[in-house]
Parts: C-alpha cells; sequence; structure tokens
C-alpha cells in the first residue's frame, strides 16, 4: 500500500503505511470533514494485526501478545469519537512489531543481527531500551526474551519505513490541520494499564493516570480540566505518576504554538475481564466518561485558539 499523504480537511480520513508481511495498512486515521471539535485522539499500542513471521519467532506469543497491548482501548477510542466529533488515528501494527511511543534511535543494538549504526559508543542503547522496552520489544516480566531469534537491520528499515514513519506523519500532518482550523489542537493519546499497587491497605488506586510530560506538553488548564472532570466521576485519577507520557507527546507537543499533547492511561480492570483478555460492559461506561471530558476540552482548547487569534491580530 503506498501512503498519499493528505493536503485537504477532508482528504484527512485515509488509512496508509503497511504492517511488513501483509497487505494490512497500519494505521487507520478517520477525522470528519469540517473537523468539528480541535481534538484528536491517537491509540498506538491497541495494534492486533500480527504477520504470520512475527508470532513464530515470539516464544510465548499469546502470553506477550496480552501484556504489551493496550487491549481494545480503540474500541473505547472509536466509541469516543463518535460521541465527540474527534480525529481518530488508530494503529494496527502491533507493538510487539514496533512501538510508536519510542523514538527511532530507542533500541538496544544487541538484538539487531548487524548490531548498531558504526561510531555507537553505547550498543545497549539508552536505559529503557536495556530494561527491554525499547522501539522494538525484547523482554516481558515474567517471561524473559520474548524472541526466539535476533532481529536483522533490514527488517527493522522495514518496520520504521513502513510504519513509524507514516504513522506519525499523519499525525503531525492532522494536528496541523487542526491548529489551522481551530487556531489550537490537543492530541490525546489513549493507552491502558494494570491496576496499579495500593501505597497502603485503605487507600484507593487510581483508575486514570494523566500524563503530562511534568508540565512540558499541555497548558497547564487542559490538565486542570482532565483532573477536575475525572474526580467527579467518582473514579480515582493520578498525575504524571506513574506515567507522564513518552515520544509521542516529546514528539507533537508545542505548547508555545499552541499544540497541546496529553496521554490518559486506563486501567484495563474498568473495561476488560479478570484475565485482562476481552471486554466487559464497562467500555461504555469509560467511553461515557472520556466523551464528557473530551467535550469540555475541547472547549478549552478552542478558547485557547480563540485567545491566540486575538493575540496575532494585536500584534
Amino acid at each position: 500500500m503506498t501512503e498519499t499523504p493528505p493536503n485537504r480537511w477532508e482528504s484527512l480520513s485515509h488509512r496508509g503505511g503497511m504492517i511488513p508481511g501483509t497487505r494490512s495498512p497500519a494505521y487507520t486515521l478517520s477525522v470528519m470533514e469540517d473537523l468539528p471539535t480541535p481534538v484528536i485522539l491517537a491509540v498506538p499500542h491497541a495494534g492486533r494485526t500480527y504477520p504470520e513471521t512475527l508470532w513464530q519467532r515470539m516464544r510465548r506469543p499469546e502470553w506477550s501478545a496480552l501484556r504489551l497491548e493496550d487491549r481494545y482501548v480503540d474500541r473505547i477510542a472509536a466509541e469516543v469519537a463518535r460521541q465527540t466529533g474527534a480525529g481518530l488515528l488508530v494503529a494496527h501494527a502491533p507493538r510487539a512489531l514496533i512501538d510508536l511511543n519510542r523514538a527511532c534511535d530507542d533500541v538496544d543494538w544487541t538484538m539487531v543481527t548487524e548490531g548498531g549504526p558504526s561510531g555507537r559508543t553505547n550498543p545497549a542503547g539508552n536505559q529503557r531500551a536495556r530494561s527491554g522496552l525499547g522501539l522494538v520489544p525484547r523482554r516481558l516480566p515474567g517471561l524473559g526474551e520474548i524472541w526466539t531469534r535476533p532481529l536483522s537491520g533490514s527488517d527493522l528499515d522495514a518496520r520504521l519505513g513502513q510504519v513509524h514513519t507514516p504513522y506519525h506523519r499523519a499525525l503531525e500532518s492532522v494536528l496541523a490541520h487542526c491548529a489551522q482550523r481551530w487556531g489550537a489542537a490537543l492530541l490525546v493519546d489513549l493507552h491502558s494499564m494494570p491496576p496499579l499497587k495500593r501505597a497502603h491497605p485503605h487507600d484507593q488506586s487510581a483508575k486514570y493516570v494523566i500524563g503530562d510530560r511534568f508540565g512540558a506538553s499541555a497548558a497547564d488548564r487542559l490538565v486542570a480540566c482532565s483532573l477536575r472532570h475525572l474526580s467527579a466521576e467518582g473514579v480515582p485519577v493520578a498525575h504524571n505518576r506513574p506515567y507522564a507520557g513518552g515520544y509521542v507527546l516529546d514528539r507533537h507537543a508545542n505548547v508555545r504554538n499552541n499544540r497541546h499533547a496529553i496521554q490518559i492511561e486506563i486501567c484495563r480492570s474498568l473495561y476488560l475481564d479478570a484475565d485482562f483478555a476481552d471486554t466487559t460492559d464497562g467500555v461504555e461506561h469509560v467511553a461515557a466518561h472520556l466523551s464528557r471530558l473530551v467535550r469540555a476540552l475541547a472547549e478549552e482548547v478552542a478558547s485557547l485558539g480563540r485567545g491566540r487569534e486575538q493575540q496575532l491580530a494585536a500584534e
């Protein structure tokens, strides 16, 4: 599949990239023609299209997939987009293939047959890659090594060129169009998390975590709005701990230019069964919570956009 980057609002919706070893698109971008709200939802970790060769190379594929995926968060996001009119970018490529919330050089090069680029002083990559959760996940707690054999450099290049680059190009494009239309844009990057441990027996662990890179990726008023609205739903919410967001927020947020980004982690116990494998009717409840939040955030972002336009006019 050849990706054709959209250049008009009405042509923004498309499928792009290609999952290596398949004829399946790497992602789908769905945007209403008139961009009725300045919010874009993204789901980078819920992809479930596994090439057969990838599946065969995994030591315990079903077990690993269940722990690597943000299982069925795309279903929640689709319902929120339907209820609010927000744009929606969903990755179909699984996280096991490539992690779209990691930088291109966030690689443990010791897992690549040819090693890393010449001149690298740290062949194992950065600390996160060494921990086993870099651009291509390598290890999981309770399992150890995910793969039965090393990754080739050409395989890594294909994953980058056919999945990672097109996905982020599409996200950049839709955020730019959204900011042009509204004067501001907000990316809501949706993820799921295992239940958090309670610090004390009588504590309630957070069911949502809002991440904004410790204030770097979004205006304070957007984060305050998120915390206030989710708290009002009667579900415990935390801020930046233990999840502050990652590469997606670092790359796509530009608060000075009114492009904001937050990450929302959803506890899997809210919408998945006891094995965290299949959905429950909690999907509808979570979607309702987040839809109300997205509507409130849209009003705040639109206000930021109007303020930006007034500032530019005054200048």
